[in-house]
């Protein structure tokens, strides 16, 4: 098992939220939910921002382990770890935006 799915598994079972639970608010199955855990490359930003917000803990704790779980979600000690993370799905929705017109191109010619 992977250290970071390790560590949203300890915080998941220690809130008593189950994979049911974080797969419905996830929008994915159990399974894959518990993939997910196993194997931290399916984590994306979209996921690992909910998963976040769902366990309520601090974004950097995810990463160091030294940090307190229970701090603020997104203080200003992890707000560089929060920023890089925005400016990750903000390209990768700008990446998506510009499939979506380059198919619309392709569609309409």
């Amino acid at each position: 098992m992977n250290v970071i799915g390790q560590r949203i598994k300890n915080l998941r079972e220690e809130k008593g939220i189950t994979q049911e639970a974080m797969a419905l608010h996830l929008d994915v199955t159990q399974s894959n939910y518990g993939r997910l855990e196993k194997d931290d490359r399916r984590l994306n930003v979209v996921k690992l921002l909910k998963i976040v917000r769902i366990l309520d803990v601090n974004i950097a704790y995810i990463f160091n382990e030294p940090m307190n779980p229970n701090s603020a979600v997104f203080s200003s000690s992890n707000k560089e770890v929060y920023d890089i993370l925005v400016e990750s799905l903000t390209s990768e929705i700008q990446h998506l935006k510009d499939e979506i017109n380059f198919l619309r191109v392709m569609v309409r010619s």
